[in-house]
């Protein structure tokens, strides 16, 4: 058999990730103080890695598939399909800085500071997309041109406007202003902890959530595709799964009608007749944000009320057309 090799993050998508796997696998193995984890297809040879580095290696080869923010996906330039949203990690990525400050965008930063002739120092973890954010400022343009932002790490800098530079954060981002740095780019859930430090948000500059991301060689390959899909299938299954409820009740046969029209499902309910002459068993799958609307009808009209959380639903002809295309 074919082995597909699968990276998995370490860190904040961490335990969001193994919850998932869980849903997706029947069994989920993970030795501790090892970077190895064991599902219960043995041809699925997964390992941690900071999901960082996760984009590059992928995109590389030196794995088949991987989970990681989309925001690593975009600043790394990694060329991989982005396959499947899993829909945890939503963070925001933001420009913030001192709220003592009067701009009210990053550009009335840049134009004061390109007037003045002042030297624009940023803090973040994300170099690249730093830097794409700033050159398509109307104001950077303005002032700058076309000229890269001197990135800056202790080991290389890059660009050529030493007027406008990004350094790079190994972390405590919203700590490094007013003294270290003008603005940070940083990554925020709540803005809680920017507030505390006295910072304000001015600009969104992405959204991101954790992805199921694919080597596109890899998905060319016929053997490993079809182990791919597989693990697309019972990941998605898994996504989908949360978002529903699966509900068995019993009627009686006079409100039968009346409940299958206020009955809302993922597909026509199934409907049985029960060893009781008059009575029927409804099985059904709908989605959780329509539950609290449904129990005030079925106290009315039905009896028996069972509730299971799924633990996937997959959708196995969606997916097999997608194999076909």
């Amino acid at each position: 058999m074919t082995e597909v090799k699968f990276a998995i993050p370490k860190g904040s998508l961490e335990e969001a990730t193994f919850k998932l796997l869980e849903k997706s696998w029947t069994k989920v193995n993970r030795k501790s103080r090892t970077y190895r984890v064991y599902l219960d297809d043995p041809n699925i040879i997964v390992k941690m890695l900071r999901p960082q580095e996760i984009p590059t290696l992928v995109a590389e080869g030196l794995y088949d598939v991987g989970i990681t923010g989309k925001d690593w996906v975009g600043e790394t330039n990694s060329d991989v399909e982005a396959i499947l949203d899993l829909e945890y990690g939503k963070i925001r990525l933001v420009i913030a800085f001192p709220d003592k400050y009067h701009y009210k965008t990053l550009d009335e930063m840049i134009a004061d500071y390109g007037k003045k002739k002042k030297t624009l120092r940023i803090s973040s973890e994300y170099l690249t997309t730093a830097s794409k954010f700033l050159k398509q400022s109307k104001s950077y343009k303005k002032y700058h041109g076309s000229k890269d932002p001197l990135i800056v790490t202790p080991w290389v800098r890059l660009g050529t406007n030493k007027n406008v530079q990004i350094h790079l954060s190994f972390g405590a981002t919203e700590a490094k202003p007013p003294e270290d740095v003008d603005a940070i780019m940083d990554v925020t859930e709540t803005g809680t902890t920017l507030k505390q430090n006295k910072l304000k948000i001015v600009d969104e500059v992405l959204t991101s959530t954790a992805h199921l991301i694919v080597n596109k060689k890899s998905l060319k390959d016929p053997k490993k595709r079809e182990k791919i899909f597989d693990i697309v299938t019972l990941m998605r299954g898994a996504v989908h799964g949360r978002k529903y409820l699966h509900i068995y009740l019993n009627v009686e046969e006079k409100n039968l009608k009346k409940l299958l029209a206020e009955m809302p499902s993922l597909k026509r309910p199934t409907v049985s007749p029960l060893s009781e002459e008059g009575w029927f068993g409804i099985n059904t799958v709908i989605k959780k944000e329509e539950f609290h609307k449904l129990i005030p009808k079925l106290r009315k009209i039905a009896q028996g009320l069972v509730v299971h959380e799924p633990r996937q639903i997959l959708e196995l002809e969606e997916i097999k057309r997608d194999e076909e295309n």
